[in-house]
């Protein structure tokens, strides 16, 4: 099987790798291949602090069609996938090596940045890459990273209720980027994820997959956003996907959360889709709390593994 391979180029590479992980979900199950919305947020996490066409890899077949990529992201970590019939086919140690060779030399380069370990990992029940990593130096950390969470959407979902002042909505325009991107940052930083501007929030909202409609913030009388989720659609296999989340500190505790988290998942539903995913940290017990009371029950568990340099 011949394959050819390059860097990340163009926009339409990124929907490439999206229609890839749909198409690998409909020939597999809900966990095998990543939801394209956690995909995308990590391509624009990439976008935001390395650049895509040095730190992202691709793989073809001779007629042209998508088989393959490899992420090397901050921290840093490697991620890869092959595409449904493409897997195991040299792809990952392909993908490894190439991750490996770039990493030694960004350590070179600067060693602080770079000189933590190399973080990848596994959904529990997915025993063959849990080998291959165990195979090429990696280790399980001892930890379960995330829980995968799965919710039905075939049944009436209740409407958000939120104390007088408050209104739950999707995001207008771009003309919002510059507060929705601020109360990201309230929410989540120092941890990288957090670390989004004005401008980056403004380019994510345009990204392909990206639904401003999906994009549902809990807004004050003021117009200020106190909370945010972000919805993702898989419209081959009709499973949508709740993204980052967040109540900014001043308004927690006031059920902001959970009402946007209901109205999202009324608007998914709206949409066609069947079913909702979500993860989140293991030990993050308030969140799981959350998740729970609006339906979603643990199904999966993603484990971490770390390769010293």
């Amino acid at each position: 099987m011949q394959l050819t391979s390059r860097f990340y180029e163009t926009e339409r590479d990124l929907q490439q790798m999206q229609a890839l992980l749909m198409e690998g979900r409909s020939r597999t199950d809900d966990w095998h291949y990543m939801h394209i919305g956690e995909f995308t947020f990590r391509f624009f996490m990439v976008s935001c602090h390395l650049n895509p066409r040095e730190h992202i890899r691709l793989w073809h077949d001779a007629s042209g069609k998508l088989a393959g990529y490899a992420i090397l992201g901050a921290d840093p970590y490697f991620d890869w996938q092959a595409a449904p019939g493409y897997e195991w086919s040299g792809i990952e140690a392909e993908a490894l090596e190439w991750a490996e060779t770039c990493l030694t030399e960004l350590r070179q380069h600067d060693a602080a940045q770079w000189s933590g370990a190399l973080v990848s990992g596994a959904r529990q029940d997915n025993g063959r890459r849990r080998v291959f990593l165990g195979q090429h130096g990696f280790r399980y950390s001892g930890e379960f990273a995330e829980v995968n969470m799965l919710r039905k959407l075939t049944a009436p979902i209740p409407e958000p209720v939120v104390a007088n002042g408050f209104q739950i909505r999707a995001m207008t325009d771009l003309s919002e980027a510059p507060k929705r991107a601020a109360a990201h940052r309230e929410v989540w930083l120092p941890w990288t994820d957090g670390d989004i501007s004005d401008e980056q929030y403004a380019n994510f909202m345009q990204l392909p997959a990206y639904q401003r409609d999906l994009d549902v913030v809990a807004v004050t009388a003021d117009g200020d956003i106190a909370a945010f989720v972000v919805g993702w659609l898989d419209p081959i296999n009709r499973i949508g996907e709740v993204g980052e989340v967040g109540t900014v500190t001043a308004y927690r505790h006031q059920g902001l959360m959970r009402a946007a988290l209901f109205e999202v998942l009324r608007r998914m539903q709206a949409r066609g889709m069947e079913r909702a995913c979500v993860s989140t940290g293991v030990s993050n017990i308030p969140a799981i709390r959350l998740y729970e009371s609006v339906g979603f029950e643990i199904m999966n568990q993603y484990l971490d593994y770390v390769k010293m340099g």
